[in-house]
């Protein structure tokens, strides 16, 4: 018997557990992903954003003196860090009698040019609403650190990275530049996509006297606790693929087991490096699993209806061309050498990859912190069921005390974000105080399942989209987008500008 673990440098939400392994496969540790992106897995390319402009003429760049800790009065709470944030004034509308609303993005689990560069949706509307735009950075990531290099030290350090700290964050930084800018009867819409979208749902929640309104796009809210069906997400990736070839989700679904075999001896993993085109020769035959597990869930999350490079370069419908690539081999091939082919669509579309860093991946959008996160409060638990393309397992609570005591010495703690947030019983609690919100999800993205698909009240939307993916409508619009989504972008438009026109009526009824 021989006992292997996941690579520690794949982000999880569910952290590294031993793997037993006899003549079949049992999986106790998930290579499970961070909300929006994966580390690197091909030599380091430069995955530059489809937005319309230059970085330059995008936005400026600004720091802001954050204190370290917003909910104690110890005097190191009272110490200070540059948190980083983004600007666009070119359209905001400051003139005499009119107070321009501000658009503020809530940072996700990465450095914030990235997620500034691929909401093209705020710079597009910019124009129509006078609005000035910010990005601010999520502490512990991009460059706001608030240890500098020692950030991810230790559970000491960390122990400042959650999202109470965040949404603090946030609040003191707008009511500052609002101050700053003389600016504070300007109405404030915060925007954010998967994890951001989670932050600007709750930060309306939290600081509803800051934000008049919130689009929560992608936002995977009810994926704590009990509330979602813990198979739910791999349950969607594996029907994005059956829906697209019941021969391309077969071939996947028993790939596993002849990999694992072949990987079992030091021969077979030699010839496995070979095979994948591994820039070195590869030790763990997890590592092909994780490599292959990523480019499925990742190119599930952006199945994007035309070309796109968020996560890599991907083509129009990537799902369509992953499978289109499996059918065309004669009947009795290879399934190995099937899914390779498969997940170049995702490592290598453009073809200037010779080889691929299957281990030892670098982190380009600096996301370290989301392994602290998964192991604190940001508790999602997922299984595998036998109906699933992916080899089953089943989560547990045990498992995950183990792994994140051993890496950090601490303790989840799964239920902390329904307690502090709520999720249980959202239509019946929401209606009642929460209101201004956008919740849009589209189908194909496998963290829709955790989202909020119903209208919840009058002024809590759910704009849901059967053929949309992971926050597509924050993407710049093209001129390949379809009417469906062009569509969901209008009403979106159409909701945030009567936020903005009430505020007004309103702030006329208080001046009078």
């Amino acid at each position: 018997m021989e006992l292997h673990s996941s690579p520690s440098s794949f982000l999880v939400f569910i952290l590294i557990t031993l793997i037993t392994v006899t003549n079949f496969i049992t999986i106790c540790s998930l290579p499970i992903l961070p909300l929006v992106t994966p580390l690197q897995s091909s030599k380091q390319r430069d995955t530059k954003s489809n937005s319309k402009q230059s970085n330059k003429t995008l936005f400026t760049t600004h720091f802001f003196p954050q204190e370290l800790d917003h909910f104690t009065f110890q005097p190191k709470s009272f110490n200070l860090f540059n948190q980083k944030y983004l600007m666009n004034s070119t359209y905001w509308n400051r003139g005499p009698g009119h107070h321009g609303p501000i658009f503020v993005y809530t940072g996700n689990e990465g450095n914030i040019e990235w997620f500034a560069e691929n909401t093209g949706f705020m710079f597009d509307i910019a124009p129509k609403f006078g609005a000035l735009l910010i990005f601010i950075e999520h502490r512990f990531y991009g460059e706001s650190l608030p240890f500098g290099n020692n950030s991810y030290k230790d559970a000491e350090s960390l122990g400042y990275l959650t999202s109470t700290q965040a949404l603090a964050d946030y609040a003191i930084l707008i009511r500052s530049l609002k101050q700053n800018l003389s600016a504070e009867a300007s109405p404030v819409v915060v925007f954010g996509g998967s994890y951001g979208g989670m932050l600007a749902a709750w930060f309306r929640l939290k600081y509803p006297h800051i934000a008049i309104g919130a689009l929560s796009s992608s936002a995977p809210i009810l994926q704590f606790d009990y509330i979602t069906p813990w198979s739910s997400f791999y349950d969607a990736v594996s029907q994005d693929f059956k829906d697209e070839s019941m021969n391309c989700f077969e071939v996947i679904k028993g790939s596993w087991d002849e990999i694992i075999t072949k990987g079992s001896t030091k021969k077979g993993l030699w010839e496995l490096s070979k095979t994948f085109k591994a820039c070195q020769a590869v030790q763990s035959v997890w590592s092909f699993r994780d490599w292959l597990w990523s480019s499925y869930t990742y190119t599930a999350m952006v199945d994007y209806p035309m070309p796109a490079n968020f996560l890599m370069p991907l083509p129009a419908f990537p799902i369509q061309e992953m499978c289109r690539r499996i059918d065309v081999f004669p009947k009795g091939s290879d399934k190995i050498d099937m899914v390779i082919a498969a997940a170049n669509v995702y490592y290598n579309y453009t073809g200037d990859q010779k080889c691929f860093q299957i281990e030892h991946k670098s982190d380009p959008h600096g996301l370290g912190g989301w392994n602290w996160q998964s192991c604190t409060e940001m508790v999602m638990p997922m299984t595998i069921t036998n109906e699933s393309m992916f080899p089953p397992y089943n989560w547990t609570y045990d498992d995950d005390i183990s792994s994140c005591n051993s890496t950090y010495g601490i303790k989840p703690r799964p239920h902390w974000i329904t307690t502090e947030y709520g999720g249980l019983r959202i239509e019946q609690v929401l209606k009642r105080y929460a209101s201004n919100i956008i919740f849009s999800n589209g189908m194909k993205d496998p963290w829709s399942r955790g989202g909020v698909l119903k209208n919840i009240s009058s002024s809590i939307i759910a704009l849901v989209t059967e053929k949309g993916a992971h926050h597509l409508d924050l993407r710049f619009a093209t001129k390949e987008d379809p009417p469906w989504l062009t569509q969901q972008r209008n009403q979106e438009i159409a909701i945030i500008q009567g936020w903005i026109d009430q505020y007004y009526e309103d702030l006329k009824d208080v001046s009078s």
